[in-house]
């Protein structure tokens, strides 16, 4: 079988965790929608790609008739979409709203977590968490309503400024810290609210 473009193998992966969560194939409505596509047109033209090389069988026409014929595809592990809310400073605290920019697909048993309806993910920005192997750019997996325990990495607001760094107590009082010494401990002059907790990390490759 001739190789997938990029787009092709995301449209494969779609069809497959759809008809794995919902019991039947998606529509081109529900393909074309998922990917943004301006018509069912393209939408079409990648599962005619797709059946073309041999990765889906089904009526021509009918994608709900379409199933995946790639052992690969077969083999395919749990996926689940995971909310991505933006990005969040890695560095020194910013006064920034979180905005919804899509969701990150990930293999959950690779990772082994268990996404559940507080999941979301951030993209990191800058340097200060280098010494927990959080990259700029990386993207971390959180939990919502988590107690932090010390020594967690967490996603907080500190005096309504938000940031990504890790839990700790100093003298019965919390505080956060950075990874890397070039920066400094943040004390809370007023509030600090735990976002979310860091339940895994994805690093996009580059």
């Amino acid at each position: 079988m001739r190789d997938l473009t990029s787009r092709q193998r995301q449209v494969l992966d779609f069809i497959v965790s759809s008809h794995q969560a919902q019991g039947v194939p998606p529509s081109l409505r529900e393909i074309a929608g998922h990917f943004n596509f301006c018509s069912m047109t393209a939408a079409a033209d990648h599962v005619r790609a797709l059946r073309r090389k041999g990765f889906l069988e089904g009526q021509p026409r009918q994608a709900r008739s379409l199933r995946s014929t790639s052992p690969l595809q077969r083999l395919r592990r749990p996926i689940a979409d995971i909310p991505l809310y933006g990005t969040i400073p890695a560095g020194f605290a910013a006064d920034r709203r979180q905005e919804p920019a899509g969701c990150v697909s990930i293999d959950v048993e690779s990772l082994g977590i268990k996404p559940t309806a507080r999941t979301f993910a951030l993209e990191v920005r800058g340097e200060s968490m280098i010494g927990r192997h959080i990259m700029d750019g990386d993207l971390v997996v959180l939990e919502h309503g988590v107690t932090p325990r010390p020594g967690d990495v967490v996603a907080a607001l500190i005096d309504n400024e938000s940031t990504l760094k890790t839990f700790a107590i100093e003298n019965g009082r919390p505080f956060l810290r950075a990874e890397n010494p070039l920066f400094p401990k943040l004390f809370p002059a007023g509030e600090l609210v735990i976002q979310g907790v860091m339940i895994a990390l994805v690093r996009k490759r580059k």
